[in-house]
């Protein structure tokens, strides 16, 4: 057998990307626009679930209803779950998603 000469590997680059990995996005609680629930309903609940000032839940109440849809609240995942349940006590259409 004749010398055989080594393949050339070429160097492969990563992909500039800013992706976050999955295992490392935070979980979130979204709650979608519903043709039941009164806007002032929703932005109670928002009050009394999260501690948010009458501002802040106002504003995510008007994303639910212009968007059709506001993230609520963020962090570990068997939270967001604990908040979808509690929103879901009240009436209001809530999934849990990554971030």
């Amino acid at each position: 057998m004749g010398d055989m000469a080594a393949p050339q590997v070429a160097p492969v680059e990563a992909p500039d990307t800013e992706e976050v990995p999955a295992e490392d996005r935070p979980w979130v609680t979204i709650v979608w626009d519903d043709p039941v629930n009164l806007m002032s309903y929703v932005t109670w609940v928002f009050q009394k679930l999260f501690g948010y000032s009458r501002e802040k839940a106002e504003q995510l109440m008007l994303d639910v209803h212009t968007k059709g849809r506001a993230v609520v609240s963020s962090g570990a995942r068997e939270r967001m779950e604990h908040d979808a349940s509690q929103l879901h006590g009240y009436g209001l259409w809530a999934t849990v998603d990554r971030a």
